[in-house]
């Protein structure tokens, strides 16, 4: 009939509905963190409620309740259909890997190994806010976690006088962040080898403060600038 639709096929306004945002009329925006994660994933991969659903072997009703109710606690199966569906993983999902240091997993038995180019690596840098810096002090080396930015191509992060990465200055220093996804095997990583120094003018440190993106985690008074300015940028990708 004119103006119908085929049994258990959506027609084009539901499909419309479910590829709108959440929230949008019609549909409930995800209320918990496991449903904010989720509506965020299928939007990322441009999926609709019905289509994860099916893909995951479940109800379209059901995943709408996993989104929308905050106290929905679905199984571990359930989860792990999920993650697959949407190219991620089970803790990715619930934000159990928020608290967890990345390679907490054991290794893959046959890792690939892929050389990334000097372009790939700052595209990956840009993409992270924590990294890890290697500073030579007086009393040997050390290596301490910082938030940081990259500003004009430079590594850029705030500290406080006195501390270890305020020694970086003058120095040459090593910086490296990466991404390693336990689950499925893969990452990447990529190492900065740079001169780092202390910014000392008003004007490019305000601008900095403009520029740079979140606060140091640490806390308390740290207003003092540190650039790493690269002098080469290697990085590798791994895959199982």
């Amino acid at each position: 009939m004119t103006g119908q639709t085929a049994p258990g096929k959506p027609g084009p306004a539901q499909v419309a509905q479910e590829r709108a945002p959440a929230g949008a009329a019609g549909e409930r925006g995800p209320l918990g963190h496991l449903g904010r994660h989720l509506a965020r994933r299928r939007a990322e991969l441009g999926l609709t409620r019905r289509e994860t659903a099916a893909l995951a072997g479940m109800a379209p009703s059901y995943l709408a309740y996993l989104e929308e109710r905050p106290l929905a606690a679905p199984g571990a199966g359930v989860l792990g259909r999920l993650a697959a569906v949407l190219h991620t993983t089970v803790p990715e999902l619930t934000g159990g890997a928020a608290d967890l240091p990345p390679g907490a997993g054991p290794a893959t038995r046959t890792p690939r190994f892929t050389e990334l180019t000097e372009a790939e690596c700052r595209v990956l840098l840009g993409t992270r806010g924590v990294g890890r810096v290697a500073v030579e002090t007086d009393s040997g080396p050390v290596i301490v976690p910082v938030n940081y930015s990259v500003v004009d191509g430079d590594i850029v992060f705030r500290t406080a006088p006195g501390t270890t990465t305020f020694q970086a200055s003058g120095r040459r220093v090593a910086f490296e962040a990466d991404r390693i996804d336990d689950a499925f095997g893969e990452g990447w990583s990529v190492l900065v080898r740079g001169r780092a120094r202390a910014v000392t003018d008003p004007d490019e440190a305000g601008r900095l403060a403009e520029r740079a993106q979140g606060v140091p985690w640490a806390g308390g008074r740290r207003e003092e600038w540190v650039r790493i300015e690269p002098l080469a940028v290697t990085g590798r990708r791994i895959a199982a």
